[in-house]
């Protein structure tokens, strides 16, 4: 049943509860434009022709490395009404500091510094809230929010699905699996789940 906050229904979301999120790992990811409709461009001869809004699609993607720390990208298609790529979010490169002595420890851990209170309350839900970390929520909704930035700036007629699908890939087997149904999807765009004709 649809949940409500405060007293609005929303669409619960599609994330696996139990999971975090800034873990790293690779992550299969799915996008849909809204009602399938195909923005991206058209496949004709088995060849990928993008349009204006795909290309867009197609460079920020590229560009998410350079504004996310610690992340990797691999196999990536634009389809007519849909995206898939692997992002690998990596481990944190390991600080070369000192460690604290357990009293240095202590000392932060006891006497912390007080939070101001501003008096604002939170702007999202306490679910939803991302407390500054790099999750696959965070690089997604950066992501699509930037293609739609850009998109209204060039007057591109656009719009996407509410929600995106995410796959978190368990080994190497599943990762290649994946891999190849990415690089043959253009060919196999009649075989395709979001497959439907020219819009």
């Amino acid at each position: 049943m649809t949940e409500k906050f405060k007293n609005k229904y929303r669409i619960p979301s599609a994330r696996k509860q139990s999971w975090d999120y800034s873990n790293p790992d690779s992550y299969f990811i799915t996008i849909c434009t809204k009602d399938r409709t195909h923005y991206f461009g058209e496949i004709e001869n088995e060849t990928m022709h993008l349009s204006h809004v795909g290309i867009v699609v197609d460079v920020l993607w590229h560009e998410i490395k350079n504004h996310v720390p610690n992340i990797s990208l691999d196999a990536f298609v634009v389809m007519p009404n849909h995206l898939h790529g692997i992002l690998t979010i990596l481990p944190d490169p390991v600080e070369t500091g000192h460690a604290l002595s357990p009293i240095d420890q202590t000392a932060l851990t006891s006497h912390p510094k007080p939070t101001p209170n501003t008096g604002l309350k939170p702007l999202i839900h306490p679910r939803q809230r991302n407390p500054g970390k790099r999750t696959v929520s965070t690089i997604m909704g950066s992501y699509k929010g930037a293609i739609t930035k850009h998109c209204n700036r060039l007057n591109l007629e656009f719009d996407w699905q509410r929600l995106f699908h995410d796959h978190i890939i368990r080994n190497q087997t599943e990762y290649d699996f994946i891999k190849n149904y990415i690089d043959n999807n253009v060919q196999n765009w009649k075989e395709d789940r979001f497959y439907n004709p020219k819009t």
